[in-house]
């Protein structure tokens, strides 16, 4: 693994979002000095936030798995997770409301959730599950170390032992074929596919390496930080500010000054100039390579992933058959990624995930009433072709009157609280207006994805959703720590457990 040459004393970590707070918990606990400036007033990055009468919203992601990421990187300043954030395991994970009536609780227990499926579709289907269950497990242990955690030079780097056992379990074959070769009910199949929304590739198309998510929603566990998802940004900042980082809040940068192929300070629009060993940037791609003063040459153009409209809704509080987490399915599953991704139209079938965080935590609305974030996969604007100024609150109001048809209590007395369209993700700087970033083709992965060491710059190095392992909340904590990785090279421990794993 290529590290970083030269002095690495002093690490500025452009962006407090959770790759910039992992790296900046990484290299402190390492024995860096290290300087955090994020353009806004808190941290967090995509894990967004906004108060809104009484109500205390996410703006960012709301599914929250792989607890132990997390205690990793607390752990890396002596940190314990329970000291600084309440954690609360999501029972079930989801509630699958069909357009066929039906229904299904998504547990993360082996047992529970066989009886679950059992009661749904028979004996047949709850016994493939756990062969399924079994599949799913032994694909995470055969990629977290070698590839998803993992640091590439060259594609030459995914030739390994694990390779070829990734290759012999099917991890190249198509996500949904695998999954039909354990259980033929296609509701089901929905439930272990669907998570192909986050990659940006429908699952009939999909390598089955990424069925590695559904691992992570249906067997890890969900979980839900008491708070707010905006608790976990809070807590790791505290964390890294008691272990000696020096955050610079409102502090947007405006360019990097190099001698030679090192940068040597980050400069400020506040005119502030901080001197600097090495650089991680977390910043959105296109600010990265406005940094950098380059764009990479590819053979092929780089794939935005599908994007999103998210509405938060506040509503008079409804009863506990109103879980957490409840994904509405559409009856054209197939016909959803053609329409976003290949026809770059909004779902004429709509397929929504409807959040209740309030169910976690009644405190985010006033008394009385319950908050909800309802998203509904939308084309990218490289696809799409929609005036969403003129389009939204038709859509809006299209995706709440599913969500009612679906859920009745939820309907009652409605409150549009905040929306956000692809548009307005783009205003926010997120490229081609998705906030899922890259696609994860093939060609977008591992070592084919856009790398964390910059050729040509020998200090700096990125982090966040654009670069590898991905997009998602426990990847971005990842990759806050392969770029920590590559400025101080493998801390021993970690480096004799991937001995001992291989």
């Amino acid at each position: 693994m290529r590290t970083v040459a030269g002095r690495t004393d002093h690490v500025v970590v452009v962006g407090a979002g959770l790759s910039g707070l992992s790296a900046a918990l990484q290299l402190a606990g390492r024995g860096r000095t290290v300087t955090v400036l994020e353009r806004g007033h808190h941290p967090g990055g995509r894990v967004g936030r906004a108060d809104i009468n009484g109500y205390r919203l996410d703006t960012g992601p709301t599914v929250l798995t792989m607890p132990d990421i997390i205690d990793d990187a607390f752990a890396a300043v002596g940190e314990n997770t329970a000291d600084r954030l309440d954690l609360i395991n999501v029972d079930p994970a989801y509630r699958a409301s069909f357009a066929d009536g039906s229904s299904l609780h998504v547990r993360a227990e082996a047992d529970a959730m066989a009886a679950e499926i059992e009661g749904f579709a028979g004996r047949d289907q709850a016994e493939g599950y756990l062969r399924l269950r079994d599949w799913l497990a032994k694909l995470y242990r055969v990629e977290f170390n070698g590839f998803i955690a993992a640091n590439f030079d060259s594609p030459l780097s995914l030739l390994t032992p694990q390779l070829a056992r990734l290759t012999a379990i099917g991890g190249f074959r198509r996500w949904d074929r695998m999954v039909r070769r354990f259980i033929s009910d296609e509701r089901l199949q929905r439930v272990f596919t669907f998570q192909a929304l986050y990659a940006g590739v429908p699952p009939h198309r999909a390598l089955a390496v990424y069925a590695v998510i559904a691992y992570m929603d249906t067997i890890s566990g969900v979980y839900f930080p008491r708070g707010g998802v905006r608790a976990l940004p809070d807590a790791l900042a505290a964390a890294a500010a008691d272990a000696g980082v020096e955050f610079r809040y409102g502090s947007a940068v405006s360019a990097l000054e190099r001698t030679g192929d090192r940068v040597v300070a980050v400069h400020t629009e506040g005119s502030d100039r901080i001197t600097a060993d090495a650089v991680v940037l977390t910043t959105e791609l296109p600010d990265t390579y406005r940094l950098l003063g380059r764009t990479p040459r590819r053979a092929l153009p780089l794939r935005p992933a599908p994007s999103a409209v998210v509405a938060h809704i506040g509503c008079r509080t409804v009863g506990p058959d109103v879980g957490h987490h409840t994904i509405v399915f559409g009856d054209e599953w197939r016909k959803t990624f053609t329409d976003i991704i290949d026809d770059g139209r909004v779902m004429s079938d709509p397929s929504l995930l409807v959040t209740r965080p309030t169910a976690g935590d009644p405190s985010l609305a006033p008394a009385g009433r319950d908050l909800l974030y309802v998203l509904a996969p939308a084309p990218n604007l490289t696809v799409g072709h929609i005036d969403w100024a003129s389009a939204r609150d038709d859509y809006v109001r299209q995706m709440m009157d599913v969500v009612s048809s679906r859920l009745p209590q939820v309907g009652v007395d409605p409150e549009v609280l905040h929306v956000v369209d692809p548009a307005d993700w783009a205003r926010q700087g997120m490229a081609a207006g998705t906030p899922f970033a890259l696609a994860h083709t093939f060609s977008q992965t591992g070592p084919f994805r856009p790398a964390n060491s910059v050729r040509g710059i020998a200090n700096v190095v990125l982090a966040g959703s654009s670069t590898v392992p991905g997009v998602g909340v426990p990847t971005a904590l990842l990759s806050g720590r392969l770029a920590a990785d590559r400025i101080t090279g493998l801390p021993v421990r970690r480096a004799r457990s991937q001995v001992v794993q291989a």
